[in-house]
């Protein structure tokens, strides 16, 4: 039997947003004003949601032996792009151009959401989510987060679990 969403984005949502609804997957969002002078998109959300920064993840995108490839990791830290390469059976990992990531996942740097992208990406979530009940990815758009179980993201994703986050 398919979970009820707890709350769902009003006239039309987000891809992510829609991706979630559609899988019947019971998910919380948080709405926040987004702050352009703030330095962090990650810690912002932390901020303004008042969830642990522990709990809160960033996506970022990086290439991997020339392919893009997204990795989910906690906002109080940062990404190991060695333990990534390892994570997808790759040798080298950099950090994707702002614009390509943009572009291929079809939402803009701040409000790049690991869920419905515009071309589904290798994904690889941090370890660290195991650790909690719900965590907060982004939700599509910059001041917007949805708080779901690590195991439905990293199922809608396809994601591997791997510890890929340093703090």
């Amino acid at each position: 039997m398919a979970k009820k969403p707890k709350k769902q984005q009003q006239s039309g949502g987000t891809p992510a947003t829609v991706a979630l609804t559609a899988a019947g997957v019971e998910f919380t969002l948080h709405a926040y004003d987004h702050d352009p002078a703030h330095p962090s998109y990650g810690e912002e959300a932390a901020e303004a949601t008042g969830v642990s920064p522990d709990r809160v993840f960033k996506t970022l995108v990086a290439e991997v032996d020339g392919t893009l490839t997204v990795a989910v990791v906690p906002v109080a830290g940062s990404l190991d792009l060695k333990a990534l390469a390892a994570a997808v059976g790759g040798k080298r990992a950099a950090m994707a151009d702002p614009a390509l990531a943009e572009r291929t996942t079809g939402y803009v740097r701040g409000g790049i959401s690991p869920l419905g992208q515009r071309k589904r990406l290798p994904t690889v979530l941090d370890d660290s989510a195991r650790a909690h009940a719900t965590i907060c990815v982004s939700a599509g758009r910059r001041g917007l987060e949805v708080e779901l179980s690590p195991t439905d993201l990293a199922k809608l994703t396809d994601a591997v679990l791997a510890p890929v986050g340093r703090t």
